[in-house]
């Protein structure tokens, strides 16, 4: 049964924001594999344990420029009795020589061609003389002395890489090495945005009179990239009940986020429609800003009401879409900004059972509160070096008190 039209009425409860964290892990389950690319996997994770198909190298090959030769025939050689070796020819990487190497006879040899047979070290060109077609030996070369040997990087049958790895581009590098031309990844979580508000332009034209330029579409996409999301769309609505109803039953998104239209308001039907088409799990939490924050099901789809004011926006997006996509897509939770601890040069008040985003600017290792309120200010974050969250059960903090700060540069 659809909750009471809350409208031009206030939240009369709050969801903690503990028991909206647990919610969004209850149904934000890891997604199903792809196969991509292995050249196109970088930043992805891995759905599946990788073994190799293949050793690499798939030959004995020179570790140096120098001459391949047969390392016992170099024994006894010195400064003082060069040892004589005729030079049979050359090869490089790529070209195979199909000769067998015979005591006294040496073959030119590049880093990474491949030693014939016969031969067992490689002799540095620098501890060779050239005269001729012949080199001095200088000094005698150990048994497989700058000599890669088959699988001497990887083995086949060996475990690479383990599944749920965030591939990196030398991990990735690796599965091209061994020949996996494609690979399974968890697949990205596709991501639809609903803007809503009769005051809002899109983004590139100007303002003018009464109207805004949305600006919540152009911060959020680059955010949802990061935290491994596929924004599929991004549609730009008025505050038509029956519209947003047509574009929240769209099947097709993992998970919508819909900005504006999602607080009290007379005009705000984002609630009431996640009431009507699945399940309202949460509306209204203990943050500040982020206040109207809300979360429900439509048939299986995550749908996060975000506030319009673009700092509630921010901090709500970072708060709790995030944590979902990165669950979905199989990356850790943890914040994605650097943390660092300074002192605090003002105090700080905070509302018992509230959580406060607090942007700061930071100079000379101290930390200047630029705000806590001023959700639509969305300079303050610009301003900012970086923010802090006050805990639920804490009044803040003390002038002069160390605290953990989360710094917006990368």
């Amino acid at each position: 049964m659809p909750k009471a039209d809350i409208r031009m009425r206030g939240f009369l409860k709050r969801t903690p924001v503990k028991t909206l964290l647990s919610l969004i892990k209850d149904h934000s389950h890891l997604l199903s594999a792809e196969e991509i690319l292995t050249v196109e996997a970088s930043g992805r994770i891995l759905a599946e344990e990788i073994i190799s198909p293949a050793n690499v190298p798939e030959f004995d090959r020179s570790a140096m420029d120098g001459y391949a030769l047969d390392a016992e025939s170099t024994f006894g050689a010195s400064s003082y009795n060069p040892l004589m070796f005729r030079v049979v020819g050359q090869v490089t990487p790529g070209e195979t020589y199909d000769g067998v190497i015979k005591p006294g006879e040496a073959l030119r040899i590049m880093t990474g061609g491949p030693v014939p047979k016969g031969a067992n070290a490689v002799l540095m060109a620098e501890n060779a003389e050239l005269s001729g077609d012949h080199i001095q030996v200088l000094d005698a070369v150990p048994p497989g002395k700058h000599v890669g040997k088959i699988g001497e990087d990887i083995k086949k049958n060996q475990r690479l890489l383990q599944q749920g790895r965030c591939l990196r581009p030398q991990d990735i590098a690796v599965l091209a090495s061994v020949g996996l031309k494609k690979i399974k990844v968890v697949r990205k979580p596709r991501v639809e945005l609903l803007i809503t508000g009769n005051e809002l332009l899109k983004p590139g034209e100007k303002p003018r009179g009464v109207q805004i330029v949305d600006s919540n579409s152009v911060m959020l996409a680059p955010l949802i990239n990061r935290d491994g999301g596929l924004l599929k769309a991004v549609h730009h609505l008025p505050d038509e009940k029956d519209l947003l109803h047509e574009h929240l039953s769209q099947p097709g998104a993992d998970l919508i986020c819909m900005t504006g239209g999602t607080s009290v308001g007379i005009e705000d039907h984002g609630p009431i429609l996640v009431d009507e088409l699945g399940e309202l799990l949460a509306h209204g939490i203990p943050m500040r800003p982020a206040a109207p924050t809300g979360f429900g099901l439509i048939e299986g789809k995550k749908v996060f009401l975000l506030p319009g004011n673009p700092v509630s926006c921010l901090s709500a997006y970072d708060f709790f879409v995030r944590r979902s996509l990165c669950m979905m897509g199989g990356y850790s939770q943890d914040w994605p900004y650097r943390k660092k601890k300074v002192k605090l040069a003002t105090k700080i008040s905070s509302e018992i059972g509230r959580i406060e985003y607090v942007r700061l600017r930071i100079e000379n290792e101290l930390a200047f509160v630029i705000a806590a309120g001023g959700a639509s200010i969305l300079s303050s974050t610009t301003q900012a070096d970086g923010f802090l969250l006050t805990e639920e059960d804490s009044e803040g903090f003390a002038e002069g008190e160390e605290v953990q700060v989360w710094l917006y540069d990368a």
